[in-house]
């Protein structure tokens, strides 16, 4: 299973901004830790490659940590298989809180869920220390749609499913399960056309090859705003304050309707509950930054701030949510 790419250059000039313009002091914080922790640099591990969402979770926090935790906080990119290679090194790690995981809903969730080989299980195999954000994911179509409206999209899709047919950048992912939720909740049935990443499927999306697509909304962004795609609805329950003007599925045409692309930090089994707490209270005062927020909300995000307890109970109803939907539609991969 893929996931889209979003290594743009504006991408990487956020994110470079991001690092030179946070220039906090956050080292009043650090005298909570436990001990000397953490006597050396803490490398957070990001299962995928540069640009996504979670590798701007990790980076946008990168100098706030690194001022109140008095060491360097590295981001360190180990795409593959979904996720899994990365993830897995995490739950291999030494248990003293410095090699951490950027966790997303794919790894974190969806995929133990859906491969048999995955083995592992996230609540059982790591520890989750907080949730960092979430960013909804943006229901497209085409310019030259018929569907200015999810309502419209819906009345198509129950007068002619065979006419409706949705992408997605492979089974599984987040954008494919959405759109599967879409239709379980509408009693709906369309068509599934599942490409090998998001690249593709944006393609045969502004060309009107397919009729709707489930993105991120960082990848879509430019794509909305240039009208090369049209934005019909966002998937979380709240609207995005700087995108007021785009409705949530939720108030549209399913009021319990609530997926996202979040992203939170764990840590290795047996991980001291001292060092555990450190890190909550470091990133959750990182995360109240306005400075921090700003960013977030600019890159079409929500900051979250929980701790170790709430975040473990967010998973756990992800895992349900995600499991239900699952089994209801057999949907598995390799």
């Amino acid at each position: 299973m893929k996931r889209p790419s979003h290594n743009s250059s504006s991408r990487r000039q956020f994110l470079g901004a991001s690092a030179g313009g946070l220039m906090l002091n956050l080292l009043p914080f650090a005298a909570h830790a436990k001990d000397d922790y953490p006597s050396h640099p803490v490398t957070v591990i990001v299962p995928y490659a540069p640009g996504g969402q979670g590798d701007v979770f990790a980076r946008l926090l990168a100098q706030p940590m690194g001022d109140s935790l008095g060491q360097t906080w590295v981001v360190e990119n180990r795409p593959g298989a979904s996720g899994l290679l990365g993830t897995r090194q995490v739950i291999r790690s030494k248990p003293d809180g410095l090699t951490l995981l950027l966790g997303q809903t794919g790894e974190a969730v969806v995929i133990p869920l859906v491969n048999k080989a995955a083995g592992y299980d996230t609540l059982k195999d790591l520890e989750p220390v907080v949730l960092v954000g979430n960013s909804p994911l943006v229901l497209l179509v085409g310019p030259q749609s018929p569907y200015k409206t999810v309502e419209e999209l819906i009345a198509a899709a129950r007068q002619s499913p065979e006419n409706v047919a949705y992408a997605s950048s492979g089974t599984a992912t987040p954008g494919h399960l959405a759109a599967v939720a879409l239709e379980s909740g509408t009693k709906t049935k369309m068509i599934h056309v599942p490409y090998k990443g998001a690249g593709q499927a944006m393609t045969d999306i502004m060309g009107g090859q397919v009729g709707f697509f489930f993105s991120s909304l960082s990848a879509a962004a430019g794509h909305i705003k240039s009208g090369a795609v049209r934005a019909l609805a966002i998937t979380t329950k709240e609207r995005l304050p700087a995108w007021p003007d785009l409705p949530t599925i939720h108030e549209t045409v399913l009021p319990e309707f609530n997926y996202s692309l979040w992203g939170g930090v764990f840590a290795p089994k047996g991980t001291d509950a001292g060092i555990i707490a450190t890190l909550n209270q470091q990133i959750n005062a990182a995360l109240a930054l306005p400075e921090l927020r700003d960013r977030f909300i600019a890159d079409g995000s929500a900051v979250a701030s929980n701790t170790p307890d709430e975040f473990r109970a967010f998973v756990s109803g992800e895992v349900d949510k995600y499991r239900a939907l699952i089994e209801q539609n057999n949907i598995t991969i390799d």
